[in-house]
């Protein structure tokens, strides 16, 4: 394990005669490598939290509920569905905008029975929907697949720098073997001839 004095920072960037072409190149490599880690992860977060949130306010404009009616009874009996987490698939029935009839399936309390009305949600062509997400809820499911979106791109030059710094380095320490072998022997003190 090598000896490590206090850490010096910026310690790339200062002049010093022993540095070589190879640690300037790493330096700016680092430099390169962060720059882009940030500027790649909050534009792709910020990017992609304003398209979820117009999405997600697109969705609140053009989905509305509808008066649904169910079509057949609900299985199971009313004491059954006593608490609120116990709802059975009953299927139900609604008119579109246009007239047409609509189907689906909603989760609706045992032993409902038929003709009961149920509020389903629909988008512009009739089509059965999940309910839309409120403001806050949007603000928030943006900022979380923002924030997922802004790490997962600060990753990728991220992980492109620590491998172009290893190889860098390995390249140095290849360098430094092939100088040693060269000066090593010299240094010893020791002739060719043994003495």
């Amino acid at each position: 394990m090598a000896f490590r004095g206090p850490k010096v920072w910026l310690w790339r960037w200062r002049r010093n005669p022993l540095k070589r072409r190879a640690d300037t190149v790493e330096a700016w490599v680092v430099l390169g490598a962060w720059a882009l880690t940030v500027l790649a992860g909050v534009l792709a977060g910020l990017a992609v939290n304003g398209s979820v949130e117009r999405q997600l306010a697109r969705e609140r404009v053009e989905w509305h509920p509808v008066v649904a009616h169910l079509t057949e009874a609900a299985p199971g009996t009313a004491e059954a569905g006593t608490s609120s987490g116990d709802r059975v698939w009953a299927r139900v029935s609604w008119s579109g905008a246009d007239s047409s009839t609509h189907t689906g399936q909603v989760r609706v309390g045992p032993g409902s029975t038929l003709g009961t009305p149920v509020t389903v949600w629909t988008d512009r062509e009739g089509r059965m929907v999940t309910q839309p997400a409120t403001e806050a809820q949007a603000r928030v499911r943006a900022a979380l697949i923002g924030g997922l979106v802004g790490l997962s791109a600060a990753v990728v030059p991220f992980v492109g720098g620590r491998v172009l710094c290893g190889r860098l380095e390995r390249r140095r320490v290849d360098q430094w073997d092939t100088e040693w072998a060269r000066f090593g022997p010299m240094w010893g003190g020791r002739r060719a001839d043994g003495r």
